[in-house]
Order: structure tokens, then C-alpha cells, then sequence
């Protein structure tokens, strides 16, 4: 039996119509810069900065939990935390701790991100506990290599998008960044108005000053979900 179809449907199957079209978003995607592509000079340009402000943050300590210190130890046993895979242990364990007060959020890991102008994939964000990621509140950059000075370039990056897509949204709220290497953590502010602010460095030697500080700054994500931000927490310059 004769199939005159099956000739016309196989070509029809490969539409050259819709090559140019998949062909100009994928020119479209590959033309936004990379968050990690950029370093301090090209990041603050991007973002039409001079200099950050000082950020104190008046938080209080939080005792870290009987389960959270056996499990620290048990980390510190049987891992080398000196290699950058086992630090992400690190960072899970004391974001984990201090986010586990909150009903709100969710932590998502590699996470994709994607502004007017960059895109790239951040190493955690914050967001609401949805069955897909909405709009980020917080999002922390591994400082590789112990490079903190390419991270806060990419931290600044990606928070510019985190506002972008709040505002798209119709939300202006205040978001926030974190460099760490699981060790050493600085935290990051950017404002409605905008402003940037940038903390001291906090180290895991003082566990309840820097389990108290993730603490709030997750409170502060929360409280801005609710529409009612903590304001006793003000950056000082």
C-alpha cells in the first residue's frame, strides 16, 4: 500500500520556520554576561557604584542547637574541610541552622538567575517555599579559592538581578548577599533606594555572633515576605 503522506509529514516535522526563532533566543541568552565573568572594577561600573557603606549589624547571638554541634563535630571527623566540595557542608549546616526558625523559605542550590543583561547560575538563593523558585530575597556566592574579592563582585551582580526581578514583580523590598567559604562569611545589603551596604567579616570562631547575624538577616527575608520588615535593624554608616 502506497503512503503518499509520510514523505510531507517528515518535512514538516523540520519547519524552517522555527529555526530562526530558536536560533535569535539562544544569540539572545549567550549575549548576557556571566555573573562570575566579572571582578570589582567591571562589576561597580556595571552597576554605577562608587564605593559600598558600612553595615553594622546589631543582631544577637544565637547559641548554636545541641543536634547542630554533633553534627559540626561529626563534620569536622570524617571530612577534609579544607577542600571547597567539603565546604559546602559547611555553609548547608549553618544556613540550615539558622533558617530552621523560619516556615517561610527555602534554600535552592544552584540556582538560576537571569536580569535584563546577566544571568548565570547563583551557588544558593532565598526565596519562598514553592514547588518552583519565585522571587529571591537573599543569595550567597561561595567565595572560590578563597577569593572574596571576585565574590562580592559577583554578589553585587547578582543582587542587582534579585532587585530587578522583585521590582518586575512589583515588590520593592531590600535584598541581601553573603560571601563565604564556609569559615569566613560577609554579608551584603541592597536597598530600595538603592544603596549598598557591606558587613565586617564574621569567622565560624565566634559560632553564635554568626549563627545570630544569618538569624536575622533570614528573619528580615520573612518578616519582608509579610510586608513587615524588621526596621530595629537599620544599616549604619
Amino acid at each position: 500500500m502506497e503512503r503518499p503522506h509520510c514523505g510531507k509529514t517528515a518535512k514538516l516535522s523540520r519547519s524552517p520556520r522555527q529555526k530562526p526563532e530558536t536560533n535569535s533566543t539562544m544569540k539572545k541568552t549567550t549575549q548576557k554576561k556571566s555573573f562570575s565573568s566579572f571582578d570589582t572594577k567591571t562589576a561597580f561600573q556595571h552597576l554605577g557604584l562608587q564605593s559600598l557603606l558600612k553595615w553594622q549589624i546589631m543582631a544577637t547571638s544565637l547559641p548554636p542547637s545541641d543536634f547542630f554541634l554533633k553534627h559540626w563535630q561529626r563534620l569536622e571527623q570524617y571530612f577534609n574541610l579544607t577542600s571547597e566540595r567539603e565546604r559546602e557542608l559547611l555553609i548547608d549546616a549553618l544556613c540550615e541552622e539558622a533558617i530552621s526558625y523560619y516556615s517561610h523559605l527555602k534554600i535552592w542550590k544552584s540556582a538560576p538567575l537571569e536580569g535584563a543583561n546577566t544571568a548565570g547560575i547563583a551557588d544558593y538563593v532565598i526565596a519562598a517555599p514553592k514547588a518552583y523558585l519565585d522571587l529571591p530575597l537573599l543569595c550567597v556566592v561561595e567565595a572560590k579559592r578563597d577569593d572574596f574579592e571576585q565574590g562580592e563582585a559577583q554578589c553585587l551582580v547578582e543582587l542587582q538581578v534579585c532587585d530587578e526581578l522583585n521590582r518586575q514583580a512589583g515588590q520593592t523590598v531590600d535584598v541581601f548577599g553573603m560571601v563565604t567559604n564556609g569559615k569566613v562569611w560577609q554579608f551584603y545589603k541592597w536597598t530600595t533606594v538603592p544603596k549598598v551596604y557591606v558587613s565586617l567579616p564574621y569567622s565560624i570562631q565566634d559560632l553564635a555572633q554568626l549563627l545570630g547575624v544569618l538569624h536575622w538577616i533570614f528573619g528580615e527575608c520573612e518578616a519582608q515576605m509579610k510586608g513587615d520588615s524588621l526596621k530595629s535593624n537599620h544599616p549604619k554608616t
